[in-house]
């Protein structure tokens, strides 16, 4: 018994055997290659916070920064060549309305126009299949007037403004609920001003990324079509990045991440098997290595697996959604409608937000929602308009 287990060992410690390969492979992967590379991805387990997250924060506020005055500059330059196009509502109902929901922030910055700067040039660029696209700022400023930013923009697309005298708010009311009442008004006026099919609420620190519209236009006449879509409350174009990793209690996340190891194990088994001259396949072999794509995959960071949709319009992915968060929503008009006359009957409070709130509607009122994969906007606001913080962090 004694010789048999030494066999055993034996062929196990063979630099030929298939165990060392593996071992190696995996010490090799986990232990060497993904810290080193990985090290500094901000959505990895392998990111290293106490070296990178001070400097990596200070450099995206900085870089953040630099865009609001490019912003800035942006539309003073399009205003001395008198390129304005505010206007009213119109005769045609837009496909899409993006109405950009604004409050003053911290004017360094310019949120609001980096937001409003980046859509007025992708449209632009879009052409003629954004024709029937417009463009709302809703200013909930309690001061209107003291909104410099959105005065400046004022020139360039139509505005909307809560007027705090006329609303006659309570002295009670809380930051939250305030916050769901903007977001009901922008909503509402959106319907009233331009009646559109679609709306995107956006909020003024929800910058669009360059693929925005064509990705749109595949989800508005393709996609949407299907009737578990069509009758959706809303979809985010959103969610935190650091919240996107498998390792999640939503079973949809899991059945996909199960899925990726099903692909990549036996493709990574046949790779090994050419490499190795081994010609068949062996189970034991396929198992590892679909446990090893699924560890590798968490471990680096979904976000990243994610990004490689960006490919294609079609290959976007459309997922029921969670709770957290609302820096982009696009609803019909129909589920725009509902969702309001839903919002109006809730008080929000502190850990019971607008998107909590709009969340919990799934289950009380029997409605589907979705997020949108990988995100359609980047969320650069460190500077919330509800929680004071002097030094904002990246995570």
């Amino acid at each position: 018994m004694l010789h048999q287990g030494w066999q055993l060992y034996g062929r196990l410690c063979r630099w030929s055997s298939p165990f060392i390969h593996l071992l190696t492979l995996t010490v090799v992967t986990f232990g060497v290659l993904a810290p080193l590379i990985c090290h500094r991805l901000l959505h990895s387990y392998f990111f290293l916070q106490r070296w990178h997250l001070n400097p990596m924060s200070q450099e995206f506020l900085e870089q953040n920064r630099q865009e609001g005055q490019a912003a800035l500059r942006y539309f003073e330059e399009l205003q001395i060549l008198n390129t304005s196009e505010a206007s009213g509502s119109e005769a045609f109902r837009p496909l899409l309305l993006v109405t950009i929901i604004t409050v003053q922030r911290r004017s360094d910055f310019h949120y609001v126009l980096q937001v409003a700067s980046r859509f007025h040039r992708l449209l632009q660029q879009c052409g003629t299949h954004c024709q029937s696209h417009r463009i709302l700022l809703c200013n909930v400023e309690p001061e209107p007037n003291s909104h410099q930013d959105v005065r400046l923009l004022s020139s360039f697309f139509p505005m909307v403004s809560r007027d705090k005298n006329e609303e006659n708010p309570d002295p009670r009311m809380n930051q939250f609920e305030k916050e769901k009442q903007d977001y009901v008004f922008c909503l509402e006026q959106s319907l009233l001003v331009y009646n559109p099919e679609y709306i995107l609420v956006v909020e003024d620190d929800a910058v669009p990324e360059e693929e925005i519209f064509p990705v749109l236009q595949h989800l508005l006449l393709a996609r949407f079509s299907k009737p578990y879509l069509r009758d959706a409350l809303y979809f985010k174009l959103y969610h935190p990045e650091r919240l996107q990793r498998y390792f999640n209690p939503e079973p949809m996340r899991i059945l996909e991440w199960i899925g990726l190891g099903m692909f990549l194990g036996p493709m990574l088994n046949c790779v090994y098997s050419w490499a190795t001259g081994r010609p068949r396949l062996s189970w034991p072999i396929v198992l590892f290595f679909a446990l090893y794509s699924m560890a590798l995959s968490e471990l680096v960071g979904r976000h990243y697996m994610l990004e490689l949709r960006r490919l294609a319009p079609a290959l976007y992915n459309i997922v029921p959604v969670t709770e957290c968060c609302t820096p982009a929503m696009l609803f019909s008009a129909p589920s725009a409608r509902r969702a309001l006359s839903y919002l109006k009957g809730l008080r929000c409070r502190q850990g019971f937000a607008k998107d909590i709130a709009l969340y919990s509607l799934l289950r009380t009122k029997g409605e589907n929602a979705y997020v949108v994969e990988p995100n359609l906007v980047r969320h650069v606001g460190l500077y919330s308009s509800l929680r004071l913080n002097d030094n904002p962090k990246l995570l």
